[in-house]
């Protein structure tokens, strides 16, 4: 297939250009000049994409947004992060709509944080939007897609959960930490983290786009999430490091403000229903083995 990618330079398009390179053609949507004839300029912002350069693409999965973890959450930065992901997922659903010749299938990228803080609620894809200001984001993300489903496109919403990977994300973070003895559980340790290796996060997108009967949301997580506690054990021994350290909430809280409550403190225990039911086989669906795998490789 002919596949346009945006957010093609992040760690989850990077890793997904690279693997669906091997057998199909990838062209990129990049900003400012482009580099070849494989890739198309577009700017979310201005609300400028050339359908022209669009024609003949049988595939497209947008991970394009803006990163919610880089800073404290302004103002500004929250209206950046809605914008990132909401404007540029309209632009790109809305121009594809109106092609001759529509792509097939479009996979767009959500999150779990659609669930909100759930506690130890078993959440699939059925389960309803939860509150706060992710929740409310990823509710206007997926629907900003709206116009390619109408126009008959496959669309496929792929709920993210924390993706682990050596070369970025969150445990790129973690790990100088918890190596240096650092390391310890946040607030109370009882939330739960639903985590996805990044080959699985790249391998369940390969799988939605060849997969013709799944459309709407599909939870792109392990299927057994942990709590913080449980993964701060976990990490521990894997790396032989002690995990004593502990930051309470209220510290969380003073040091991040409202990103530690949406993101560090609270819980969701989604699972992936869907990927499981339609046959999807996870190449890493164990916690423990997984950081073993990329601890190793970091080394």
């Amino acid at each position: 297939m002919r596949i346009l990618i945006s957010g093609a330079s992040g760690l989850i398009g990077s890793a997904l250009a690279r693997r669906l390179a091997a057998s199909h053609e990838i062209v990129r949507l990049v900003r400012g000049k482009t580099a070849g004839v494989r890739e198309i300029v577009w700017n979310p912002e201005e609300g400028i994409l050339d359908a022209g350069p669009l024609e003949n693409i049988e595939a497209v999965v947008n991970l394009a947004g803006e990163n919610i973890a880089s800073g404290r959450w302004t103002a500004a930065k929250k209206s950046r992060i809605r914008a990132s992901r909401v404007d540029g997922t309209s632009l790109l659903a809305r121009t594809l709509a109106n092609l001759p010749s529509p792509p097939r299938v479009f996979v767009s990228a959500s999150a779990i944080g659609f669930y909100g803080d759930r506690g130890s609620e078993e959440l699939d894809e059925s389960s309803g939007a939860g509150f706060g200001f992710l929740a409310e984001v990823c509710r206007a993300w997926e629907a900003a897609t709206a116009p390619a489903a109408e126009a008959g496109i496959r669309v496929v919403l792929a709920r993210f959960g924390v993706v682990l990977a050596r070369e970025g994300g969150a445990l790129a973070r973690m790990l100088p930490l918890f190596r240096f003895g650092l390391g310890g559980q946040l607030g109370s340790g009882r939330q739960y983290m639903s985590w996805i290796a990044l080959e699985d996060a790249v391998g369940a997108i390969s799988f939605l786009l060849e997969n013709a009967s799944l459309h709407g949301p599909v939870n792109i997580t392990s299927p057994k999430p942990v709590t913080n506690r449980h993964f701060t054990t976990l990490l521990g021994r894997v790396l032989r490091r002690p995990t004593f350290m502990h930051a309470p909430a209220w510290a969380l809280r003073f040091a991040l403000g409202e990103m530690a409550d949406e993101m560090l403190l609270t819980s969701t225990r989604a699972l992936p229903r869907r990927l499981l039911e339609s046959g999807y086989r996870f190449a890493n669906p164990e916690l423990e083995t997984t950081l073993r795998e990329l601890a190793a490789q970091g080394r």
